[in-house]
């Protein structure tokens, strides 16, 4: 494993499958459009999502471990439909909040209240070293995010992808990579997954937050895998 960068996902907690960059790019979804979109985490996995989310016409608000202001460069570059906050600041203002924080970090993040009843994306991978899945006792990690913030309504997604095939492959030709929603709300799957569609990727329904979770994380199916819509309906 390379050194921490703080705020960001290490190459081990997300999928390390650059190939199969063959997705079209769909219309945009009135499921998404108008959300602000909080990404908390602002290494090379949360930055990519951040420039997509607003070449796609979507606002975002951003926070790192390390403040605001060091996210200046990054807020230039994205132009004004982007701003900074602290992370309790950044799920304060915004309808949808990702975690793309490592997953050892999310727990104690933010006050509970501070997410109560809004779409929260747990796009983390709970890891016991480099490459190995973490044993959470059959449980899917992101189920165990649901009860530490039990007011939220939490959906397993965006973990499966690398950055560099995350930035490019919404708008490349051809068949559509998959991204994948599992969650116990089927609102709020559709809310994320009209994001997904916006972004370009086939929004891919896993099924309830412990069964769809485990076929996502680290050691599932479909986890470190660029995959067609095709591709991962088979295997669902």
């Amino acid at each position: 494993m390379r050194p921490g960068v703080p705020g960001e996902l290490h190459p081990d907690q997300v999928g390390l499958d650059r190939h199969g960059l063959t997705s079209g790019t769909a219309g945009p979804s009135d499921r998404g459009a108008s959300m602000r979109t909080g990404v908390i985490g602002t290494g090379r996995i949360g930055s990519t999502l951040a420039r997509i989310l607003v070449a796609a016409g979507h606002e975002v608000v951003l926070a790192n471990a390390t403040g605001p202001r060091s996210l200046a460069p990054l807020l230039a570059e994205l132009g004004p439909a982007a701003t900074a906050a602290d992370p309790v600041g950044a799920a304060g203002r915004a309808d949808l909040l990702v975690l793309m924080v490592p997953y050892a970090s999310v727990r104690g993040l933010l006050p509970p209240h501070v997410v109560q009843d809004k779409v929260l994306v747990d796009a983390t991978n709970a890891f016991a070293g480099p490459g190995t899945p973490a044993d959470l006792g059959g449980r899917a990690s992101s189920e165990l995010v649901a009860e530490w913030y039990p007011g939220a309504r939490v959906v397993k997604s965006l973990n499966t992808m690398h950055y560099e095939t995350l930035a490019v492959a919404g708008n490349a030709g051809g068949e559509r990579l998959a991204h994948y929603t599992a969650g116990d709300e089927p609102k709020a799957k559709e809310i994320v997954a009209g994001i997904l569609t916006d972004l370009g990727f086939a929004a891919v329904d896993t099924g309830p937050l412990h069964s769809g979770g485990i076929l996502q994380q680290p050691g599932g199916p479909l986890f470190n895998r660029s995959l067609t819509e095709a591709q991962a309906l088979a295997w669902i």
